[in-house]
């Protein structure tokens, strides 16, 4: 078991380069890996499962404790990505399924990985989880909603069916979890040791069939999407920092809402395009997935240290007051 948590938490350090890895790979023997691509909502599920299992009590109290904060944090993120993602497919011009796609990365709740980049950039974890944990619960009605908004000017879009998929794939594995949390607490909290690892085998995976399964047109039109993934993203941690500033949050509250409001569950998007729409417009999520963890690794970086030199600065304050006296 200790072998394992030590696999565990070095896939989970270097998880943006494994993903980065194995999406090269799979364009380059799209035929060794395109068998994955039909098990997407599955793998997804397991994500969402071990989500479920890493929920406590203590994560909802935290809406309750502080909602202002919270619902700061969740309506950037739904107001803002969906945004940008409709400007960038209009200022880029981008053809109707690529456009598709990227609007159903920005449609899609916060994403699973956001919670640890927050801990590594010694943001407020707490209000991360609590932002996390809303949004998705928030998807089944919110995101068929913003897709059929933004989406409808490229393509036809069915919002039941969207919702009842969502359910399928997100509500109803995080319930499972859950439930067998609460049945199960002494096993559930010895397995969440290595959930980080199978959740990131089947991110890898999901990924993994994509490229693959898209990599002719990836091929085609891959500077394109990459150029509109990091655009979004990258405005995304912008504005949801700007935001938070000027809600007049402190640092690390800041911290928090603009990398949950960046990361996306592109493998939410990933299962959407798969099922719904043209297998193309999964082609933006899946580079999302490998992007964002980059992105967000490094900003997590830049966040610290400007913790430290916030910190730094408070203290070295408080000895000239102190010597001042």
């Amino acid at each position: 078991m200790k072998a394992l948590e030590s696999v565990s938490r070095f896939v989970g350090n270097t998880f943006a380069w494994w993903v980065l890895l194995f999406a090269v790979v799979a364009f380059f023997l799209p035929h060794q890996f395109v068998w994955l691509g039909k098990y997407t909502i599955y793998l997804l599920g397991v994500v969402m499962f071990g989500m479920g299992l890493t929920l406590s009590p203590s994560d909802f109290r935290e809406v309750l404790r502080r909602p202002k904060d919270v619902a700061i944090g969740v309506a950037s993120h739904f107001i803002v990505m969906p945004l940008l993602a409709y400007l960038i497919c209009l200022v880029l011009r981008l053809p109707p399924d690529i456009a598709v796609g990227v609007i159903l990365v920005g449609s899609c709740p916060s994403g699973t990985s956001s919670n640890v980049m927050t801990f590594l950039a010694r943001g407020d974890v707490s209000l991360a989880v609590s932002i996390a944990s809303v949004s998705t619960i928030l998807a089944p009605i919110v995101t068929p909603a913003l897709i059929y908004l933004f989406a409808s000017k490229w393509v036809a879009v069915n919002p039941y069916s969207l919702f009842w998929q969502i359910v399928q794939v997100i509500i109803i594995p995080i319930a499972l979890g859950l439930i067998i949390k609460s049945i199960f607490r002494g096993t559930a909290k010895a397995s969440s040791k290595v959930l980080p690892l199978v959740s990131a085998i089947a991110i890898i995976a999901i990924v993994a069939g994509v490229v693959s399964g898209s990599h002719k047109q990836i091929a085609a039109t891959g500077f394109l999407i990459f150029v509109a993934v990091v655009l979004h993203n990258v405005c995304g941690f912008l504005l949801g920092y700007l935001l938070a500033k000027l809600m007049r949050m402190e640092l690390p509250k800041r911290v928090a809402v603009s990398l949950e409001v960046g990361m996306q569950n592109s493998a939410l998007g990933v299962a959407i395009a798969k099922a719904h729409f043209n297998p193309v417009a999964a082609v933006p999520s899946a580079i999302f997935s490998v992007w964002h963890n980059i992105s967000g690794a490094i900003l997590a970086n830049i966040y610290s240290r400007m913790q430290k030199r916030e910190q730094a600065a408070t203290v070295q304050s408080d000895l000239n007051l102190h010597a001042d006296s």
